[in-house]
């Protein structure tokens, strides 16, 4: 299936989508503390789109390959969970955990996506370091996302600031098309040699996100059928962007 281009004036409104979006994950990531449950941080998270006249796009979404729809409005991922947590009042968040909070919004009918980790609490310097490398990774990456560059680019970028800090990037899970659907065309890998994959051009959209983990990068599905976690129970993190490309670089869709 072939990508698809976005126009201008639908590259303005996915960057007024991917504002509201956000705005409600940087407040989201503010309630994080120890204490709370990551269902709280879901409803929270919920009644923020929609008081920006948003929707959470995430919320009862059902990919191809899923038995049943997602029952949330965001990703709540914590600590060996990659992606894809379901919140719940039972997980209560507390010092030294990692979560991942994942979320996607549906603004005049156009998506985004968007994703950070949190540190909850005291952490160890190690934790730090995979939080703030695989936040490194999505930086150099954007860097890479420019026309004429190729998908290999940004996956090569991606796994060789991960590698160098002494962590392995989970290659079972990649990024995306996205803007006129969750998902779409082209997958976004988080690994791959320069030059490589799809060539790059004005008015496509991706969300790029890499996905670390502390030991190895083998991944497993979680048991709800939903997540999916590091096959060693190893500590990921997950940050993420909406991105377009334009004429002669690319413009962050969800940074405020």
């Amino acid at each position: 299936m072939p990508v698809a281009i976005k126009t201008k004036e639908e590259i303005k409104i996915l960057r007024e989508g991917g504002k509201i979006l956000a705005e409600v994950l940087n407040e989201t990531a503010r309630l994080a503390e120890a204490g709370v449950s990551t269902e709280f941080l879901n409803r929270e998270a919920r009644g923020m789109i929609l008081a920006r006249g948003a929707q959470p796009s995430f919320e009862g979404y059902k990919p191809s390959f899923a038995a049943r729809p997602y029952p949330s409005a965001i990703c709540a991922s914590m600590n060996d969970v990659v992606v894809h947590g379901i919140p719940s009042e039972k997980i209560i968040l507390k010092d030294g955990d990692i979560l991942k909070l994942d979320i996607g919004v549906k603004y005049k009918n156009l998506f985004t996506d968007a994703a950070i980790t949190v540190g909850i609490g005291e952490m160890t310097d190690e934790k730090n370091k995979l939080i703030e490398t695989t936040k490194r990774a999505l930086e150099a990456a954007i860097a890479e996302t420019k026309p004429g560059n190729h998908l290999g680019d940004i996956g090569f970028i991606i796994q060789d600031v991960v590698a160098k800090a002494g962590f392995s990037i989970v290659e079972s899970l990649v990024g995306h098309g996205v803007g006129y659907a969750v998902h779409e065309e082209p997958n976004v890998p988080n690994c791959g040699k320069r030059g490589g994959g799809l060539i790059l051009k004005p008015g496509m959209v991706v969300a790029i996100e890499p996905m670390a983990a502390m030991k190895s990068g083998k991944a497993k599905e979680s048991k709800d059928g939903y997540g999916y976690e590091t096959a060693d129970g190893s500590l990921a993190a997950h940050f993420e962007h909406t991105v377009a490309i334009t004429e002669t670089d690319n413009l962050i869709l969800t940074e405020l």
